[in-house]
């Protein structure tokens, strides 16, 4: 496509078939997206239609193949550029010569300047005929959709000069205006030169995605064997090298160092235990050979399906890129009339024919939306490139517009606020019992334990100081409750709930619980003298939550958590970010979750991450997915986090303001400039080259304010709030 009339047309002819329920075409990106029923929606039913128009359809494109037709169109217009730049030069040169008079006029040299004139509109045929062709053809083909745009009118305008000028040597006049035609074309190839590199650009942002092809080493047939990735399927072991980039979907058959900083943003590498899934993009980074079986191919890893939503939503349309659309398709029939009229109008004035003739040039001229049509779609491409260069993968671009107008944020508890991972915020043990005591004893108890807290046990009581640790003999395990184990030095040692404490026998003191804790998850420790130790463990808040939320508030918004979880810890975390506890919702089911969003001010925002959040995703104006999101969440999710902890919320907010924004002044300027520059032509005599620069500068001015967006430098995060200190 050449410009956003193409799209239009393209746009306008699909809309008459049968079937077809909504279709848009997204011109920066060159992506249709349709729904209807299943024969309407068909390539083999649709590329037929688009053929007839002159352009070609064909399945999304892999982004190496969007950088090759970008490039591709940047050549193009580079070679007719440079035509028109080398041939207009001469053009105006000579127009130059007889604007200012520089030519003898007087016999014997009268005829000097209408031969100048001559020679001005040799010069100009190869910008006509050859740099000004692309505009010809997609104004025929827009005429053919019956959705007559921009490139009609430039077209028309190109013509007409030529024409009228050529009329006027005919007549022996030298004052022709085959510079504006020249003007016309050079400019506007600059502007979509311009325009190209900036859509190159916002396509750019997408190589974050984008993984380059390599050979695995793969078991088959009994043996190692070096394969191309995409001859890699899910079931099959892959090894992992020293260093090696992770180029599919796996799960670990070992522990090992993952460093996931290209896919999420951590500095710091993380330990991966057996069992764990890697995802695509992550670099392994042990000393000796990792074994992975692959879950996902390429073509379906986790980048893939991102990468493919996020390019088949960037052809839906917000509510100012539909309103820059009604107005575009009604500017150029309008001013098409207008030059219709004026042509009579000023004959029926007494201006003459060559006036009337130039008035309406000049009507044609200015009266291209370009601008307008340019407006919106460059403004949100470049707020995408802005929130994947930032870690945010924006799956629907239309939210863009939303989150400028959002009102009330709301989080989920576990895995969104929180790391998912429990730790021990305090612990109390009888008196005289030390630490390194208990955490001896401890150790032991919870080893090969699967239940997470016990899990998290196990990590504050592994031993640092080379002691010793007891092993265990032998273990009684009630699921969910608690355990019983027999140490090899002959000590019994019980970890569990003080429910199932005291059916064991347990006798609790006073000092046993601390009710100021009642948030955190309590278990108790006793041993053959009874009770040896309570701990409370807590779910850790994410390092920017505090941050996060401040700034929220503070800017604002309504903020709120909506949790699962019990009343206790939904209000202790709520009190370590800074939520009132009005403002922290528990043990609210998934429908329960849903309702209380859609009573929150609008529009809402909600980030989730598990599969109980997928209805409140549904139900809020934008959802937002973390980067441990299940799969199910993201597909919910209208823009995932590519990066641990929420700062990304507030990246994107910030983004999505700076956006709407731009995309309100450009769509503001350029339709003023439209009307004002159409109601001075209409009422005035303005030279045809001065209406072919106020036009082109309308559309860079629309164009570099959006690059004024994409190429702005990221705003810094929230930073990260230390960790509390275990309390003793």
């Amino acid at each position: 496509m050449w410009c956003t009339s193409c799209a239009l047309a393209v746009e306008g002819s699909i809309k008459r078939h049968d079937g077809v329920r909504d279709v848009s075409v997204h011109y920066p990106s060159a992506t249709l997206c349709i729904s209807g029923t299943p024969a309407a929606t068909q390539l083999s039913f649709l590329a037929p239609q688009i053929k007839r128009l002159g352009y070609r359809l064909t399945p999304l494109e892999p982004i190496a193949g969007a950088h090759a037709r970008l490039e591709e169109e940047s050549r193009y217009l580079t070679l007719r550029l440079l035509v028109g730049s080398l041939f207009g030069m001469w053009t105006m040169l000579a127009s130059l010569l007889i604007y200012a008079g520089a030519l003898p006029s007087e016999p014997p040299n009268e005829q000097v300047e209408l031969v100048v004139a001559w020679v001005s509109g040799a010069f100009s045929l190869p910008v006509v005929l050859f740099a000004g062709v692309p505009f010809y053809r997609a104004g025929w083909r827009t005429l053919l959709a019956k959705r007559p745009g921009m490139d009609v009118l430039v077209s028309l305008g190109v013509l007409s000069a030529v024409l009228v000028s050529i009329w006027l040597l005919w007549r022996g006049s030298a004052e022709v205006y085959f510079d504006t035609a020249v003007m016309l074309i050079v400019l506007l190839l600059v502007g979509r030169l311009v325009e190209t590199l900036c859509r190159h650009r916002g396509l750019k942002a997408l190589d974050a995605l984008a993984l380059p092809k390599v050979t695995i080493n793969a078991w088959q047939n009994e043996a190692w064997l070096a394969l191309p990735d995409d001859k890699v399927v899910a079931g099959m072991r892959v090894e992992l090298a020293p260093g090696e980039l992770v180029a599919l979907d796996g799960t670990l058959e070992a522990p090992g160092w993952i460093d996931t900083a290209s896919l999420t943003g951590e500095s710091l590498p993380r330990y991966f235990s057996a069992g764990q899934r890697v995802y695509a993009g992550c670099r392994y980074l042990g000393a000796t050979p990792l074994v992975m079986q692959v879950s996902a191919g390429v073509g379906k890893r986790r980048l893939d399906r991102l990468c493919d939503e996020m390019r088949r939503y960037q052809a839906k349309k917000g509510e100012l890129q539909k309103l820059a659309d009604r107005f575009a398709a009604w500017l150029s029939p309008l001013a098409l009339l207008l030059a219709l009229l004026i042509l009579p109008a000023a004959l029926l004035l007494g201006l003459g024919w060559e006036e009337a003739i130039v008035r309406a040039l000049s009507v044609l001229v200015v009266a291209c939306p370009c601008a307008v049509g340019l407006a919106v779609p460059l403004a949100s491409l470049a707020g995408r490139g802005q929130a994947m260069q930032q870690g945010i993968a924006l799956r629907d671009p239309a939210a863009l517009e939303t989150l400028a107008r959002i009102r009330s944020v709301a989080f989920d508890k576990t895995g969104t606020l929180t790391t998912g991972t429990h730790s021990v915020l305090h612990w109390q043990a009888r008196e005289g019992v030390e630490k390194n005591t208990l955490q001896r004893k401890l150790s032991a108890a919870v080893a090969g334990s699967e239940h997470p807290l016990a899990q998290a046990l196990g990590r504050w009581s592994t031993n640092q100081h080379g002691q010793r640790t007891e092993q265990c003999l032998e273990v009684s395990e009630s699921p969910g409750e608690g355990r019983r184990v027999q140490l090899s030095n002959g000590e019994r040692v019980m970890v569990g709930s003080a429910h199932w404490l005291t059916r064991q026998h347990i006798v609790l003191p006073s000092q046993a619980e601390d009710p100021t804790l009642a948030f955190a998850s309590q278990v108790m420790v006793a041993d053959d003298e009874g009770w040896l130790a309570t701990l409370y463990l807590t779910d850790q808040p994410v390092g920017d939550a505090a941050k996060s939320v401040k700034w929220l508030l503070a800017a604002g918004y309504v903020v709120a958590m909506i949790s699962g979880d019990r009343q206790g810890a939904v209000s202790g975390l709520g009190e370590r970010v800074g939520l009132a506890r009005e403002a922290c919702y528990a043990q609210r089911s998934p429908e329960a979750k849903a309702r209380l969003l859609q009573a929150l001010p609008s529009p809402t925002l909600y980030v989730g991450d598990g599969l109980n959040d997928t209805l409140s995703l549904a139900a809020a104006d934008v959802g937002i997915a973390p980067l441990s999101a299940s799969e199910a969440a993201q597909e919910g999710a209208s823009a995932q986090l590519m990066t641990p902890g929420i700062g990304g919320v507030v990246k994107l907010l910030r983004i999505a303001k700076r956006t709407r924004r731009i995309m309100v002044q450009n769509l503001c300027f350029s339709a003023l400039y439209n009307t004002v520059a159409l109601g001075l032509v209409v009422l005035m005599a303005i030279p045809p080259l001065v209406a072919v620069l106020a036009m082109v500068a309308s559309s860079l001015s629309v164009t570099l304010n959006a690059a004024r967006l994409a190429w702005a430098e990221p705003e810094s995060e929230p930073e990260p709030e230390s960790e509390p200190e275990e309390k003793d």
